[in-house]
């Protein structure tokens, strides 16, 4: 059921999550899809209702970073990171601490864990609290679809699969957060996000190695084919066809002939590209074109997440 953020679908929120249920809520990247991260069933459920394969960890969120370190080995990186970028779209994997209550299936099995602070409504943010072995929130999308970015994306895409959905308003960064591996001595970016690389190795004044093998799977995201729309999706076009829907980041010069398009930022911001993302995304999958062509992207800043999110709707289904 789809109901309005209140204090009475607050309170059903928590009773559902408590009961072992599926609550779908917004954050400020995508929707994410909820359950209590102690319970083997709950998280089993997620799995479930998106089709995600088992193999894929989901991230546990936590209303502080206190809660969030408690069920993990974080040290003085972390807390850097943390203190600079959470409440935000970022994640931090870190190995589980030996007392860690979150089932193991949300870490796919495991030694590490990923959790993140996410910006929430202040009433969500009392539901986080309820939940001191956080809330797993993979986005509430069937696995390999679009990201969900409103309360009505969810409904399309999980339906009657979901207990309670809360619409908290359309997302303000629209996009993933960015997936940073702690584990280890050096860390590593394991998913570009709605946080800029540069941004992330400027407070830990040390580089990030890159680690987005799609073979790898400590972190969501990962997947080769991921994030896809049902239409084949075509990328660095520099004209469209009559039959084909366009994506293009500020210019449409060669791409007026598309029956459907959609600009990211006609003034040319990546940050307002990356919030447009995947609502755009989703506009053009239900468009009568046959195929959807992408023109080309920034490489700088968050463009390397919008292109890391194209590749990978475009994996094995046109490129």
């Amino acid at each position: 059921m789809l109901r309005p953020e209140t204090p009475e679908s607050l309170k059903l929120a928590q009773t559902l999550l408590r009961d072992g249920a599926l609550v779908a809520f917004a954050t400020e990247t995508v929707y994410g899809l909820g359950a209590d991260a102690t319970k083997g069933e709950a998280v089993a459920g997620i799995y479930a209702a998106k089709g995600r394969p088992s193999f894929n960890p989901l991230i546990a969120h936590f209303a502080d970073a206190q809660s969030a370190f408690a069920v993990v080995e974080a040290d003085e990186r972390a807390a850097r990171l943390a203190a600079a970028f959470w409440p935000g779209p970022l994640t931090l994997v870190l190995r589980r601490a030996a007392y860690c209550p979150i089932a193991s299936l949300a870490g796919a099995g495991l030694p590490t864990q990923a959790v993140r602070v996410p910006q929430v409504s202040d009433g969500f943010r009392s539901v986080l609290r309820a939940f001191p072995g956080g809330i797993v929130a993979p986005s509430a999308n069937p696995s390999g679809k679009l990201s969900p970015t409103t309360a009505q994306h969810v409904q399309a895409g999980l339906g009657e699969a979901v207990d309670l959905i809360i619409d908290g308003g359309p997302c303000a960064a629209g996009l993933e957060s960015a997936v940073v591996d702690l584990s280890g001595p050096q860390p590593k970016l394991l998913r570009h996000g709605a946080l800029a690389q540069a941004d992330i190795e400027g407070v830990m004044g040390q580089k990030l190695a890159l680690d987005v093998d799609p073979a790898v799977k400590a972190s969501p995201g990962q997947m080769v084919q991921h994030y896809a729309p049902s239409k084949p999706l075509f990328l660095n076009a520099s004209t469209a066809k009559a039959d084909q829907a366009a994506l293009v980041f500020s210019d449409s010069n060669g791409f007026e002939q598309a029956c459907a398009l959609e600009v990211l930022s006609p003034s040319g911001s990546d940050v307002e590209a990356a919030a447009r993302l995947f609502s755009a995304l989703h506009r053009l999958d239900a468009s009568s074109a046959r195929a959807i062509v992408v023109g080309e992207m920034p490489v700088g800043g968050l463009g390397a997440a919008i292109v890391d999110r194209l590749r990978r709707a475009a994996a094995g289904r046109g490129e």
